[in-house]
């Protein structure tokens, strides 16, 4: 496992998503209300709809494609519908507000 600054928090805008590629895996970055930072794979398991352009409600994005539910902490499809996509651990540095997130 690697840590890969990925950016700054000021980077992303409260509720938005920025996306990075590391290698073949496009990764979403969700900033929530509260200021934390997750990340997920940024590919839908039902037909591969970009979740960083999905909305968020709270902890789970929306995808924009059909409208289902991935919850932004586990990866894990909520019900009715089954699924999951990776998730990444992330960190924040409080002194300068650096994104990492380890792969």
């Amino acid at each position: 496992m690697s840590k890969l600054l990925i950016g700054k928090l000021s980077d992303i805008d409260i509720r938005g998503s920025r996306t990075v590629r590391v290698k073949e895996t496009e990764i979403a970055l969700f900033r929530l209300e509260d200021g934390s930072v997750l990340a997920i794979e940024n590919r839908c398991p039902h037909k591969g709809g970009l979740l960083s352009e999905g909305m968020v409600c709270g902890t789970v994005v929306h995808c924009p494609l059909h409208d289902w539910k991935v919850d932004l902490q586990s990866g894990l499809v909520k019900d009715p519908d089954d699924g999951c996509v990776m998730t990444f651990d992330t960190e924040i540095d409080p002194e300068d507000g650096a994104i990492y997130v380890t792969i």
